[in-house]
């Protein structure tokens, strides 16, 4: 049987998550899919639920209430949160943003794709480097993830 895999994606568009879960739905993984709305809702479901341990955190960078910036910030100063992976996903890019997010130990910035291919492609990137224990943060050359 295989390990079924937890991931919590935290994003404010409501197309944006029906897009990743049928992406999901498309690739040959076990996976069980958490969605969240807001930061503030975010923190609670970490925070809150000590037994529920997503394997990988897909964040959107601008949402309501609470931004990605300021929830991975808390993620990583956590002792409990800080070994959750966290990729950042944008519709912008700013290289000042992209760096401070790598400082502060996000593994990996996608720009949100235009086309479900690409959708796919991304998260077959993310899970397959999980599946062969090689998700950590790259260099900062290599941090944001191309199609």
């Amino acid at each position: 049987m295989k390990e079924v895999i937890k991931i919590l994606l935290a994003d404010d568009d409501a197309d944006d998550c029906i897009f990743f879960r049928e992406a999901l739905d498309d690739l040959p993984y076990a996976i069980s899919l958490t969605t969240v709305n807001n930061g503030v809702e975010l923190m609670k479901v970490l925070m809150v639920d000590q037994d529920y341990n997503p394997n990988v955190l897909f964040l959107d960078l601008n949402m309501p209430m609470k931004n990605g910036i300021e929830c991975l910030a808390e993620i990583k100063a956590h002792s409990v949160l800080k070994h959750i992976p966290v990729i950042i996903c944008s519709t912008s890019y700013n290289s000042e943003v992209v760096t401070a997010l790598y400082d502060i130990g996000a593994d990996y910035y996608i720009r949100k794709p235009g086309s479900f291919h690409e959708l796919k492609q991304f998260i077959s990137k993310i899970l397959s480097a999980m599946a062969n224990k090689n998700l950590g943060q790259p260099s900062l050359k290599e941090f944001v993830l191309q199609p």
